[in-house]
C-alpha cells in the first residue's frame, strides 16, 4: 500500500485514502455525508487531507433507496489502496445476511489491506458482523435493528444507546445522521480537533453531538401543556463548574424532584445527573482539545472537582485517561502542561459516553 498522509500531519506525501463501498439499496444521504465531511478537511495550507472514492463489488449502476440510481465507476480494486473503508447501509440487503454475505461482497471485503480502518454507518454494521469483523467487539447500529443484530450475531457486544463505537481498527455508528458524528470523530482522531471543528463549521453541524441514540427512541412524552425542563438545562450549562444538585435543578422549574426527574427523562432519554455528567465530560473534552490547562484545572472548570474524579469519569465513559485523550486529539506535542500521573492508555473507545 503506497504511503499516505500520517495521522495528524498536514501536507504529508499524499492524502489519506477513503473508499466507500456501496451496494444496491444504498442511502444517498450516507454516501453524500462521507464525501462532504472528508472532502472538507483541509491542512493549514488549504490542501485536501483525504481523497474519497466510491466503489462497488461490481462497478456500474447501483440502485439507491430513492428514485434515482448512482454510478460506481470503481470496482473492488479500489479497496486495495484504502486507508479507511466506509460501508454505508443498504435497506435492501443488510438484515438478510444470516446465511452469509454474497460471494462478490465477500471477495471485495477480502481485498481490504490488513492495516486499513473499517467503519460502518447505520445497518452497514451487519456487513461487518457477517464478515467476522465484530466478533467479541463492541458495536452499534440503528436502534430499530439492534435486537435483530444481537440475535443474529450473539458474539458481538451490542451497545444500542450510543451514536458510535470506536474499537480501534473497526468502528460502527447508529442511524444515518450518526454517520456524521462518526466521520467527525475519525477526522478528529486523524488530524486533531481543530481540523474536525473546521469541517463541522463548513458543513454547519456540531463538532460533538451529546447524548446517544436513546434520545431518539420513541417513548411516552409529556402532555403538551406540561412544563418543560429546558430552562434548568440552560441554567446548568452556564455553571457546570459548580456542585449542582438534583434539588437545585428541580427548583429552577418549580417542580418536585420526583416530577422533575420523570419529565427530564421523558424529554432527554436520561436522568438529570447522567445528563449533567455528559455535559461536564463534553466540557472537559473541549478544554483538553483546545487549551494547555493542567488536568487539575480542567477538572475544576468542568465541574469534576478533582483530577482523580475526572480520570475516573474519563475511564468509565471513554476508556482512556485525560492525558491519553489529549495526545490522541492534539498530538504528542499538543500540550506543554499535563498531569504526569496520567499515562497513555488505549485509544478512546467512545461507546460509553457522549457522542
Amino acid at each position: 500500500m503506497a504511503a499516505s498522509a500520517p495521522h495528524g500531519v498536514a501536507g504529508a506525501a499524499s492524502p489519506h485514502r477513503v473508499a466507500v463501498l456501496v451496494r444496491d439499496g444504498v442511502l444517498p444521504m450516507e454516501l453524500g455525508l462521507v464525501h462532504q465531511l472528508f472532502g472538507a478537511a483541509r491542512s493549514v495550507r488549504g490542501e485536501p487531507l483525504y481523497s474519497v472514492v466510491t466503489c462497488a463489488p461490481v462497478p456500474g449502476m447501483i440502485r439507491t433507496d430513492a428514485d434515482f440510481p448512482i454510478r460506481a465507476d470503481h470496482g473492488p480494486e479500489a479497496l486495495e489502496h484504502a486507508d479507511t473503508v466506509l460501508v454505508p447501509a443498504s435497506h435492501e440487503e443488510d438484515e438478510s445476511y444470516e446465511d452469509g454475505l454474497p460471494p462478490a461482497l465477500t471477495a471485495a471485503l477480502d481485498r481490504i489491506p490488513p492495516g486499513a480502518r473499517i467503519a460502518s454507518i447505520c445497518t452497514g454494521a451487519f456487513v461487518l458482523a457477517a464478515h467476522g469483523l465484530l466478533g467479541g467487539r463492541r458495536a452499534t447500529t440503528h436502534w430499530l435493528s439492534t435486537d435483530h443484530f444481537a440475535r443474529t450475531y450473539p458474539t458481538v457486544r451490542v451497545e444500542p444507546e450510543v451514536l458510535y463505537v470506536d474499537e480501534g481498527r473497526v468502528l460502527t455508528s447508529a442511524g444515518e445522521a450518526a454517520g456524521i458524528d462518526l466521520c467527525l470523530h475519525m477526522i478528529r482522531r486523524d488530524f486533531g480537533a481543530a481540523v474536525a471543528a473546521d469541517v463541522a463549521r463548513r458543513t454547519v453541524v456540531p463538532p460533538h453531538r451529546e447524548g446517544g441514540q436513546a434520545q431518539y427512541i420513541p417513548r411516552p412524552v409529556a402532555e403538551p401543556d406540561s412544563a418543560s425542563t429546558s430552562a434548568s438545562r440552560a441554567w446548568a450549562l452556564t455553571r457546570l463548574e459548580q456542585p449542582l444538585t438534583l434539588g437545585e435543578l428541580a427548583d429552577r422549574e418549580s417542580m418536585s424532584v420526583r416530577t422533575f426527574s420523570r419529565r427530564f427523562r421523558a424529554e432527554s432519554g436520561m436522568t438529570p445527573m447522567q445528563w449533567l455528567a455528559q455535559q461536564r465530560l463534553a466540557r472537559a473534552r473541549q478544554l483538553l482539545e483546545g487549551t494547555d490547562h493542567t488536568v487539575d484545572r480542567v477538572a475544576a472548570e468542568s465541574g469534576f472537582g478533582t483530577a482523580a474524579s475526572l480520570r475516573q469519569h474519563f475511564q468509565a465513559a471513554l476508556g482512556v485517561s485525560p492525558r491519553a485523550y489529549r495526545v490522541t486529539f492534539r498530538g504528542p506535542g499538543g500540550s506543554s502542561e499535563v498531569d504526569r500521573r496520567d499515562t497513555p492508555g488505549s485509544r478512546p473507545k467512545f461507546g460509553r459516553g457522549p457522542g
